[in-house]
């Protein structure tokens, strides 16, 4: 697999696992009529959770097995991409092993909020409130004024418009300017001061939460000019 994002976080290496589990079901209600006759009704989709397992390794393991724990521990909605798939999830569950300091096997469930994939294509119409509402859930976490600006402007969901463009370009910086901030927080981590370590923690947590709505609003926004 070469490619695998949840959030703001793009895994690597050995944390790409081989397989990613998905699937579902589709809700039935069986009614059993006298002399074995069925009547079903289909009720829609059922998505199953999403898992998949690896290994977070090297010198930098324990800070980005903390990365990813802290996106748990934020319980928010995050984009999740792999190869044309696209979901929009929440994080369920996280095992990790702790083996040594480069070493720690995790496995990870996501259950899926929506098949963002199919509606993208399905609600083109309604992306512009879409991308508004998760940047204006962002910015809860963290400014982005800027990105809010720019597609909040007469056509810039509309691709081969200089609006279209100049919003990409903006969420693009934006996403670039969280993803710094997480880096400095990451290295906080590394602090031995109590408070220190605690500010970073928390730093950590907006700031994943406020990449996972840029990114589904960068996303949509690429979904809208299609």
């Amino acid at each position: 697999m070469a490619l695998l994002i949840l959030g703001g976080f793009t895994f690597v290496d050995f944390e790409v696992p081989s397989k990613v589990v998905f699937g579902g079901a589709q809700k039935l209600a069986v009614h059993k009529l006298i002399g074995g006759t069925r009547v079903i009704d289909v009720m829609g989709r059922d998505d199953s959770d999403v898992s998949w397992s690896g290994i977070f390794t090297g010198s930098d393991a324990g800070d980005r097995a903390r990365m990813v724990d802290a996106m748990r521990v934020a319980g928010e909605p995050l984009s999740l991409i792999w190869d044309e798939f696209c979901y929009t999830a929440l994080i369920k569950k996280l095992d990790m092993t702790f083996c040594n300091p480069w070493w720690i096997p995790y496995r990870l469930t996501c259950t899926i909020v929506v098949d963002q994939a199919q509606s993208i294509a399905a609600y083109a119409p309604i992306l512009t409130d879409a991308i508004l509402g998760d940047l204006t859930s962002a910015s809860a976490y963290y400014d982005v004024s800027d990105a809010l600006a720019a597609t909040s402007v007469s056509g810039s969901l509309t691709q081969g418009t200089a609006n279209y463009t100049s919003a990409s370009v903006i969420l693009a910086d934006t996403a670039q300017s969280i993803d710094a901030n997480i880096q400095t927080a990451q290295a906080n981590l590394n602090s031995t001061s109590l408070t220190t370590l605690v500010s970073a923690s928390g730093s950590l947590a907006q700031l994943c939460a406020a990449r996972g709505y840029v990114e589904r609003s960068i996303n949509n926004l690429d979904g809208a000019g299609t």
